[in-house]
């Protein structure tokens, strides 16, 4: 919610959730095809806060590592749609992770041209 927030406050309008996106983007700024998911840290495997949980083990790296191997495969479907996908970790600061999102916002709906060669693919903000 605090990026949201953050994000209106600058006016930038987006939609939440959009069903018509594979993986249902958090956030979706259709203009400039910009897709931003908030991955939280236990479902999406955080390399620094990410835990396996002790009971049932296997089942639980079986299933995270399922969560991950999805993230990257709407990824993929969203790029070959010509999106950019930005994922924010939850415990990453609000305030920097909105100033990278207008940045690339504000680049990708500079010019059309422009935004059709553009391919950045950034992962964590």
């Amino acid at each position: 919610m605090l990026i949201r927030r953050e994000l209106h406050r600058r006016g930038l309008r987006y939609r939440v959730n959009d069903r018509n996106l594979p993986g249902r983007p958090d956030i979706a700024f259709t203009s400039a095809r910009v897709a931003v998911f908030i991955d939280g840290c236990f479902w999406h495997s955080c390399p620094d806060h990410g835990v396996l949980p002790r009971n049932n083990r296997e089942w639980w790296r079986a299933k995270l590592t399922r969560n991950v191997a999805r993230d990257r495969e709407k990824d993929a479907e969203l790029d070959t749609m010509g999106w950019v996908v930005v994922h924010v970790w939850e415990h990453e600061d609000p305030i920097r992770a909105v100033d990278v999102i207008e940045e690339l916002w504000r680049s990708r709906r500079r010019s059309p041209a422009r935004r059709a060669a553009m391919t950045p693919r950034p992962r964590v903000v």
